[in-house]
């Protein structure tokens, strides 16, 4: 498997963790003022993380990019830093706004990033095709 589908799984599998961790506070506390956060963290976390590391499993080729590392690091930073100012902004800290404005910006930078890496061309694929010519 590719190092950075690896990279992106583990991440996943982190925001899972802490998803489920704040769902059962929730639950035994029955507040539920976080909720936001939790559903945040499941999707951009877990869900779409595992469907990152799918993808470039998937595409080898795309997975050994640079820009997939770019992708890693540009969209994991944003998701933490959505996750963690988001939580504080529920609970409160109404301080933290800007920050849970600013890493939407940043996790909207990683897909776009991925959406950069979906269309473009598979240089493996180009590559064979100029050699069949």
């Amino acid at each position: 498997m590719p190092r950075i589908s690896n990279l992106f799984f583990k991440a996943a599998i982190i925001f899972l963790i802490v998803g489920i961790g704040i769902g059962l506070h929730m639950s035994i506390s029955q507040n539920h003022n976080v909720i936001g956060a939790h559903a945040h963290i499941n999707l951009l976390g877990w869900v779409t993380s595992a469907l990152f590391g799918g993808y470039y499993a998937l595409n080898p080729a795309k997975a050994e990019r640079r820009l997939a590392f770019i992708h890693f690091g540009v969209y994991t930073t944003g998701v933490v830093l959505m996750a963690v100012s988001l939580y504080f902004l529920l609970q409160g800290v109404t301080a933290l706004e800007p920050v849970v404005a600013l890493s939407s910006l940043i996790v909207f930078a990683g897909v776009l990033i991925f959406a950069w890496t979906v269309f473009s061309r598979d240089t493996e694929t180009v590559t064979r095709k100029a050699s069949l010519a």
